[in-house]
This record gives structure tokens, C-alpha cells and sequence, in this order.
């Protein structure tokens, strides 16, 4: 081999060497734009993604807003409390407990409770009954689905009942009888009127007969007291319905109702499947009751306690 031809192999093995580097370099550059082009669109969907759900799932407090029934409308816990939980976009009435509707109707500091210490047992050994009571008094911090006491309405002296969806929803078990019936006692011991708030799905059914007795003693303890001259209002809230509303819901002198209240006996399928007619729509409403004379006045919340001193002053005389 010549000196020529050993001088052109070395140029082209070095312009191959060359070629070579040249690649590799413009490799290499390639892949570290590709990967900084992938990083930045990982952290550009990274950052849309947290932005996404901080519009998706706002940082509200639970417990801070609740929705209404009725319109929709989102509203703040502690403006509706301080408004009788009544809507503030449409009226519709949010269910009160039984101490919610204690603070708005007695005037302050005068309600005692009384019948306090009442207990069932389980008289027909309906499984889990007991657990399930127990479960509620701790969840409610009610003893039953009843609260009843003394207090002042409007500066009258009254014997108070209200009673407690959230309990139950209200059913009516021994000690919901005994503790209504105590209250007219009472009543007619202090020869005063009686006030009663309803709300209820009916008799207990995890008591038998022994709830359905209720109905009929209660009924008479309404009976001895209207015997006395006495006065007793009765105000029916959303819903009232079955045993309650076939006994003492039914029986007062004056019978008031909140706007829309759901009040009947039993639903309107078993109805029409019993007369064998079509029901007229609403008929279960305060408002077709007043029209038919079922009751005699539908008093808006904000207006209750107002309405229920000038009938207690009236009675008085």
C-alpha cells in the first residue's frame, strides 16, 4: 500500500469518526429537548389538573351551607337558624327540632321541662329495639321523641308539648303517650291551657298494641281537660300523620297548621285503593284541610308565637 493511499484512508476514517460524533451530539441534543419539552407538559397538565379541582371542589366547612328543598337556593346554617329556618329566597320551612322550636315559642328562661325520667322497655321483644333507642338518645340527646314542660307564651302561663322528628320521626310509643297524657294532668292540676307542636309518622310500630293503646289514652286525657273549661291548641307541623293525627293531633279547641304541612292518616294509595276512588291532588295539605273546615287557621312561623299569646290572652280573659 502506498503512503497516498494510507494518507486517504486516515481522512476518511476520520471524517467517519467526525460524521459519527456530529450524530451522536445532535442525538443527545434532540433527546434533551424531548425531554424537557415532555417535563413541561407534565408540569403544565400537572398545574391545570390542581386548578381543575380547586374550581371543582371548593375549601367550604361542612356543615356551613345547606340547600333548600324548595328553590334550590344555597344558604348560610347561622342565617337560617336566626330565621326560624325559613327560607330566605322563597319561605319554604325547614323541619325544627324540638329544643328549636322550645327557644322560639317560650319566652326566655321560663320553660321547665317535666315527665323527664320515662323509660320504655321492649314489650313485644322486637329485635333491636333497645339498641336503637339507646342509639338515638345519644345521637339526639332527647330521652324520647317528646319534650314536655311549663313556660311562658307571650307572659301566659301554659303547659308546653313539642315533639321531635329527628326521634323516630315522632312515633308514638308508651312513653310518648305517657308523657302527653301527664302534661294534660298537669295542666288540669294548674288549671292551665295546653299547648301541643306535632310531628309524626304515627303510632310506634316496634311496640304492637301497646302503642296503639296510646291513641285512646291520650284521647281521654284531652277529654278530662276540655271537662275543666280548660284550653288546649294544637299546632301541626310537617308531617303529622297516622296514630298521632287519629288522636290528640285532632282534638284540640284550635287547631292551627304551618303553611304546606303534610296531614293525614294513611297515604293516599291505601285510600284510593280502599274507597276505590281518585283523590283530589293536595288533599292531604294544611291548606285543603283549612278549606274544608279540618282546620281552622294556617299561621306562617314568624307569626306563631305572636297568634298563640293573643289566643292564650283572649282565653284568659
Amino acid at each position: 500500500m502506498t503512503k497516498k493511499t494510507e494518507h486517504e484512508n486516515e481522512k476518511v476514517k476520520e471524517n467517519t469518526t467526525k460524521e459519527n460524533t456530529t450524530k451522536e451530539n445532535t442525538t443527545k441534543e434532540n433527546t434533551t429537548k424531548e425531554n424537557t419539552t415532555k417535563e413541561n407538559t407534565t408540569k403544565e397538565n400537572t398545574a391545570k389538573e390542581n386548578t381543575a379541582k380547586d374550581v371543582q371542589k371548593p375549601n367550604v366547612p361542612e356543615g356551613l351551607m345547606i340547600k333548600c328543598g324548595q328553590c334550590g337556593a344555597m344558604l348560610l346554617n347561622d342565617e337560617l337558624l336566626n330565621n326560624m329556618k325559613v327560607c330566605t329566597g322563597c319561605g319554604y320551612l325547614f323541619r325544627m327540632s324540638a329544643k328549636e322550636r322550645i327557644n322560639i315559642t317560650a319566652d326566655k328562661g321560663t320553660f321547665v321541662e317535666t315527665g323527664k325520667g320515662i323509660f320504655t322497655g321492649n314489650p313485644i321483644d322486637f329485635p333491636g329495639y333497645n339498641e336503637k333507642i339507646k342509639k338515638l338518645q345519644d345521637d339526639t340527646g332527647l330521652e324520647e321523641a317528646v319534650i314536655t314542660g311549663i313556660c311562658e307564651i307571650s307572659g301566659n302561663k301554659t303547659m308546653l308539648g313539642v315533639m321531635d322528628g329527628n326521634f323516630m320521626m315522632g312515633s308514638m310509643g308508651f312513653v310518648v303517650g305517657e308523657k302527653i297524657t301527664q302534661l294534660f294532668e298537669d295542666a288540669i292540676e294548674n288549671k292551665s291551657p295546653v299547648v301541643i307542636f306535632t310531628v309524626s309518622g304515627g303510632a310506634r310500630m316496634q311496640e304492637g298494641t301497646v302503642s296503639l293503646m296510646q291513641m285512646a289514652k291520650t284521647s281521654a286525657a284531652v277529654s278530662r281537660h276540655s271537662e275543666e273549661g280548660l284550653l288546649y291548641i294544637v299546632v301541626l307541623t310537617d308531617p303529622t300523620t297516622g296514630g298521632v293525627t287519629a288522636s290528640f293531633a285532632m282534638l284540640g279547641d284550635i287547631i292551627i297548621s304551618e303553611p304546606g304541612a303534610l296531614i293525614g292518616f294513611a297515604g293516599p294509595r291505601v285510600i284510593e285503593q280502599t274507597i276505590k276512588q281518585k283523590l283530589p291532588e293536595g288533599f292531604q295539605r294544611a291548606e285543603f284541610l283549612k278549606d274544608h273546615g279540618a282546620i281552622d287557621k294556617i299561621v306562617n312561623r314568624k307569626e306563631m308565637k305572636e297568634m298563640l299569646g293573643k289566643l292564650l290572652l283572649f282565653h284568659r280573659g
